[in-house]
């Protein structure tokens, strides 16, 4: 396995990063333009998650191996089971074989699909017989990733008789909910979304149109960590993101004002990030039910300040590429920290010590890789399989070397 050696070799340099085109948006919007061929995509993601959403979209029968790609996993159900003459075997890594899917695949099958399980019950690998759905009415599981309920409704414009989902519970991720609503309006369906439930009406065709995706504000939250961890006055533009986001992780802006970091947004579309004042050393705690995947990115700063950070919120962590709050604990506690977790929460206690160098295993999961990278600032590190991060963001290590990382490829 290969490692990447990363320090910072004097004061970062101020540097433009222009960003690839969100994973989240891409994924959506290509599933929308299978349905709806006349639909065009400007600035899509460079992804590796994207790349196997593409291959898959292509098939209409054999398998289609989606290996770590989550969100290609929960997309191509619901369209392989809606795809009418698909006959697809729907497959991906060991650790995919371990991700649940009943919620998605019980509501296909409550709706007339043909999805069955090939190894266990309620989990990938799966055998999937397409055909037209008629829609209806469903009561599903509100407390579940919300890519199972973005994946219905993507597929829904194309029942005859649209989708009403009644919720079970509360809302979880809602802001990649309402992202995957907004690109259905964006495109002329029309939808309704409360506390109790959401409506999908049916739509055949659509006029020739494009969607221009934005870039990834997930990937934005490394150079928030990075400026976080610098002295004041340091700065780094990003590029193409907005003030009026889809993306649940614009919270980012607002989060990270609390570590010092402000957010300026420019008329030509980019963010520019400053360093304007020290962090306090106070105790912080969020909840980011609503933006899990940039739990990992504030846990390294807020053990790079040396300060107390709890997260609640993080139930879909355990079931992500890896189980993000046992790998978190066990990374940050090789480099000298104190973490606490639960089945829905971490807690990184205040530094009362140096920070250790260390090698970080990063679990097949990219964002292991990039949320410690810039703990790197304060202390050497080796990453170990530092290509994982292409699943999302391949040009990564490229990037910081741009604002002044040794990132050296150790051969192991």
């Amino acid at each position: 396995m290969s490692a990447v050696r990363i320090h910072l070799k004097s004061d970062l340099k101020s540097s433009a990063i222009r960003l690839t085109g969100s994973k989240s948006e891409t994924n959506r919007v290509l599933l929308l333009k299978a349905l709806y061929p006349n639909l065009m995509l400007i600035n899509d993601s460079n992804a590796h998650d994207v790349e196997m959403m593409k291959r898959g979209i292509e098939q209409i029968s054999g398998e289609v191996d989606i290996h770590h790609a989550g969100t290609a996993m929960r997309f191509l159900t619901a369209y392989f089971a809606t795809l009418d003459r698909a006959a697809i075997t729907l497959t991906g890594s060991d650790r995919m074989k371990q991700r649940p899917i009943g919620v998605l695949v019980d509501a296909l099958v409550e709706l007339g699909a043909d999805v069955r399980y090939l190894e266990n019950p309620g989990f990938p690998p799966l055998q999937i017989s397409g055909k037209q759905l008629r829609g209806g009415h469903l009561k599903i599981r509100a407390d579940i990733s919300s890519q199972y309920l973005s994946a219905l409704c993507l597929v829904a414009p194309k029942f005859s008789e649209g989708l009403a989902l009644t919720f079970d519970g509360t809302l979880t991720s809602v802001p990649y909910l309402k992202m995957t609503l907004k690109l259905l309006n964006a495109i002329g369906v029309e939808t309704y979304l409360d506390e109790k439930g959401l409506r999908i009406a049916p739509l055949s065709a659509i006029m020739d149109q494009s969607l221009a995706v934005e870039s990834d504000w997930s990937a934005a939250s490394y150079y928030y960590s990075i400026i976080a961890l610098s002295p004041i006055g340091t700065q780094v533009q990003l590029s193409v993101l907005k003030s009026d986001s889809l993306q649940g992780d614009r919270v980012l802006a607002d989060i990270y004002t609390e570590f010092g970091v402000e957010t300026t947004f420019e008329n030509d579309g980019s963010i520019m990030l400053r360093k304007s004042s020290a962090a306090e050393s106070r105790p912080y705690a969020l909840d980011l039910k609503d933006a899990p995947d940039i739990a990992q990115t504030i846990a390294v700063t807020a053990a790079g300040l040396g300060v107390e950070c709890t997260m609640i919120g993080l139930h879909t962590l355990p079931i992500k590429e890896t189980d993000r709050l046992a790998a978190m604990k066990t990374e940050l506690e090789k480099c000298g920290l104190a973490v606490a977790i639960s089945s829905n929460s971490l807690k990184v206690h205040a530094r009362s010590a140096e920070l250790k160098s260390a090698a970080i295993e990063t679990y097949n999961d990219h964002r292991m890789a990039m949320a410690f990278a810039p703990l790197a600032i304060m202390v050497p590190l080796e990453i170990r399989d530092p290509n994982v991060v292409e699943k999302s963001y391949p040009d990564f290590w490229n990037d910081l070397s741009l604002l002044g990382f040794d990132c050296s490829l150790q051969a192991e």
